[in-house]
């Protein structure tokens, strides 16, 4: 057997952001889904008001989005120290987005939480994207098994 030449089929790779933005999209569903399942469930069963609610949704999903973003969207260890830290920060700030979004959607707008959820679940993704990828995450160590892929080293 030969190996594969130039023309032979074999899927392309995509450029590095490509499957990043790939991963945080489809990490990102999960832990939204978390976020929004339990914000529901935490006003629904728990009594809580909506921002209440908004803070136990972020608890259930922050663990998700930080785990899977480290291993999978940036190949990067989990709890790597001033990565964590970094990353600790933006999803913090997040939160605070995502409560402002909340508060002036129920509170000032009168919209119902179910309404409310749509901004924050298409504004504070995006933002995070952003700064996990330029700041959180930069300057990342391989996770264990990813090896090195810069040229010279193996």
């Amino acid at each position: 057997m030969t190996a594969p030449g130039p023309s032979s089929p074999r899927a392309p790779r995509l450029p590095p952001v490509l499957r990043e933005v790939n991963w945080f999209v489809v990490i990102g569903l999960a832990a939204t889904a978390c976020h929004a399942g339990a914000t529901l469930a935490a006003q629904r069963f728990l009594g809580l008001g909506p921002l209440g609610a908004s803070g136990v949704g972020y608890l259930c999903s922050v663990g998700i989005s930080y785990v899977g973003n480290s291993l999978l969207t940036f190949r990067s260890r989990v709890m790597h120290g001033p990565q964590f830290v970094r990353f600790l920060t933006i999803s913090l700030a997040g939160l605070a987005v995502n409560a402002a979004i909340v508060f002036v959607c129920t509170h000032l707008l009168g919209w119902p939480l179910k309404l409310a959820l749509i901004p924050v679940v298409i504004i504070v993704p995006g933002s995070t994207f952003v700064l996990a990828k330029f700041w959180a995450f930069r300057g990342r160590a391989p996770a264990a098994g990813q090896g090195s892929r810069a040229p010279g080293r193996g």
